[in-house]
C-alpha cells in the first residue's frame, strides 16, 4: 500500500483504495522497495511462491539460492554454475521477481530469522547463525532494513500462540498454501521409504540425517490447515535454515499447485485423479543421492526386493545411530562411501553394483552432479552417461529433485500387479502406460507431467493396497 508503506498477502483483511495499491511479483520486491510486512498478514510466515511463467533457467536460479549458494558464494559464481553472466542473471530477477538474486537471499533470510524468533526460545545470536547470516552485525542490519526493527524488538512483539514448545527437540512450522493431501504424501514416502533411515508410522514422518558427519533426527506431522510441524533433534543449529528448506521441499510446501491443475483438470485420465486427491502433491527428497540409489536398485529388480538389496546396503556401509526407535539405526552412506564398498559382498548381483558404483564415482567427483542447477535435457544426459543408467532412471530422479517436466515411464505396473512374467525388470514409478513406438511419454501433461506422473503413482498404489 502506497500511502502506508506496507504490503500484504492476497487476501489481507485491509481495504486501501485501489489507487493506493502497488503489486509486486515477490515478497523481497516489496522490500527491496522499502515496503514493509503487514503486522495482520504476516507475509514473511509463507514462503512466496515463484510464478509458473517464469523461465526455467530463472527457477534452477531461485533453487539453489534456496540451497544455500549465496549464503557465501556470490552472484557471479551462481552466473557460472547457470552458465550464464551475473548481468544477465541479475537482468532476469529483476524483470520476473522485481529483485536482485542477493536480495532474494537476504529476503529468505530475514524472513526464516523471524519466523524463529517467533516460534522458538533460540538465543538472537543462535537466530543468526541458524538463519544463514554470517555474523549478528548482518543478522541485525538486515532484519532492521527487512522489519525496520531489531531481532530483539521483533521477539518481544511475538505473539503468544506462535511460540511452540517441544519435550525436547526444536518445533518449526513448515507453512504451505491450503490444502496439501497429508494422508497420500506419507503413503507415497512410505512405500519408498529407506529402510533404517526413513520411517513412516502413526502419521508421522521420520528420518535420520547427517550434519557434517553428525547424527540428527527429524519428524514431520501434521500441524493445521495451512502448516506441518518439523520437530528437529540436531547437534547445532547453525544452518538449520537449509534444514527447514529441505525439510519443505520432502512434501512441496512451497510449490504453486493451480497451474499444473488447471491445465490437467479437463485431462481425461489425470483430471479424475486430481479430483479424487486434491492437495496431493510431487513429493521432494532429502538427499539427491539418496534417491538415486534407490531408482538404480530399483531399475533391476522389483520394488519390495529392491527395499530389501537398500536394506542390505544401509546396514552394511550407513555410519549407525544408536538409541532410537521407529526402526531407525543408520545414516544414509555418502557417494563416496558407497564407491569405495564391496558391493557385491553387500549381496548385489554383479550388474547392479557395478552401475551403482559408476553412480557413485560420478556423484563423488561432481557435487553439482544432483543440485538441480542443469536444466532437464542437460540433467538426463549427464546421469545416463553414467554406466549402466537408463533414461527412465534418470526420469525418476529429475522428478523428485523437483524438474516439473519429469516423467518416468511405465509399462510394467500390470503385469507386476498380476504377478506375470516379466514383472520384475518392470519401472515401478506406478503409471502403467503402455506407449506406441516413438510416442513420447505423457506428451499431452506437458510442462506438468511430473505432477500427472505422481496422481497416476498415487492411484496405481491405491489399487494395489485397496
Amino acid at each position: 500500500m502506497v500511502t502506508t508503506g506496507i504490503y500484504c498477502r492476497p487476501g489481507c483483511g485491509s481495504q486501501p483504495l485501489a489507487e493506493n495499491v502497488r503489486t509486486f511479483e515477490h515478497p523481497a520486491a516489496a522490500e527491496a522497495h522499502g515496503f514493509r510486512a503487514c503486522l495482520r498478514c504476516r507475509p514473511y510466515r509463507v514462503a512466496g511462491p515463484i510464478a509458473a511463467d517464469v523461465p526455467e533457467l530463472l527457477c534452477r536460479a531461485v533453487q539453489l539460492i534456496v540451497a544455500g549458494a549465496l549464503d557465501s558464494g556470490t552472484e557471479a559464481a551462481l552466473g557460472a554454475r547457470l552458465a550464464v553472466s551475473p548481468r544477465h542473471l541479475r537482468r532476469l530477477f529483476t524483470q520476473h521477481l522485481g529483485v536482485t538474486p542477493d536480495q532474494l537471499a537476504r529476503s529468505r533470510r530475514a524472513h526464516f530469522a523471524r519466523r524463529l524468533l517467533d516460534d522458538s526460545d533460540l538465543p538472537v545470536a543462535d537466530v543468526a547463525f541458524a538463519s544463514g547470516f554470517g555474523s549478528v552485525r548482518q543478522f541485525n542490519r538486515d532484519m532492521r532494513l527487512v522489519f525496520r526493527a531489531s531481532p530483539v524488538e521483533l521477539r518481544n512483539r511475538r505473539r503468544r500462540a506462535d511460540r511452540l514448545v517441544a519435550d525436547g527437540g526444536l518445533v518449526m512450522r513448515l507453512p504451505f498454501a491450503p490444502p496439501l493431501n497429508w494422508p497420500a504424501l506419507l503413503t507415497f514416502l512410505g512405500e519408498r521409504a529407506v529402510p533404517g533411515v526413513e520411517s513412516v508410522r502413526d502419521g508421522v514422518y521420520r528420518r535420520t540425517i547427517s550434519l557434517d558427519g553428525a547424527a540428527g533426527l527429524l519428524e514431520v506431522l501434521a500441524g493445521g490447515p495451512d502448516h506441518l510441524l518439523l520437530r528437529a533433534h540436531l547437534p547445532f543449529w547453525e544452518g538449520l535454515i537449509h534444514v527447514v528448506e529441505r525439510v519443505g521441499r520432502i512434501f512441496g510446501v512451497d510449490a504453486d499447485l493451480a497451474p499444473a491443475e488447471a491445465a490437467l483438470a479437463r485431462d481425461p485420465l489425470v483430471g479424475p485423479l486430481i479430483a479424487a486427491r486434491p492437495g496431493l502433491r510431487v513429493p521432494g527428497a532429502w538427499g539427491a543421492f539418496e534417491i538415486a540409489v534407490d531408482a538404480v536398485l530399483a531399475q533391476y529388480t522389483a520394488r519390495p526386493r529392491a527395499r530389501g538389496r537398500l536394506a542390505a546396503l544401509v546396514e552394511a556401509i550407513g555410519q549407525p545411530v544408536p538409541g532410537l526407535d521407529h526402526g531407525l539405526t543408520h545414516l544414509f552412506p555418502s557417494a563416496a562411501t558407497v564407491a569405495a564398498a564391496d558391493l557385491r559382498g553387500v549381496g548385489l548381483p554383479a550388474d547392479t553394483a557395478d552401475t551403482l558404483r559408476a553412480l557413485a564415482l560420478a556423484a563423488a567427483r561432481d557435487d553439482t552432479l544432483f543440485d538441480g542447477g542443469s536444466p532437464l535435457t542437460d540433467f538426463l544426459r549427464e546421469v545416463t552417461a553414467v554406466p549402466g543408467v537408463t533414461r527412465d532412471t534418470a526420469q525418476r530422479i529429475a522428478l523428485r529433485l523437483g524438474y516439473d517436466d519429469a516423467f518416468p515411464v511405465v509399462d510394467r505396473a500390470d503385469a507386476r500387479t498380476r504377478g506375470e512374467p516379466g514383472a520384475e525388470t518392470g519401472n515401478d514409478a506406478g503409471t502403467g502406460l503402455r506407449l506406441a513406438p516413438g510416442t513420447e511419454a505423457g506428451a499431452a501433461w506437458r510442462p506438468w507431467r511430473a505432477f500427472a506422473a505422481t496422481h497416476l503413482a498415487a492411484a496405481d498404489l491405491a489399487a494395489l493396497t485397496a
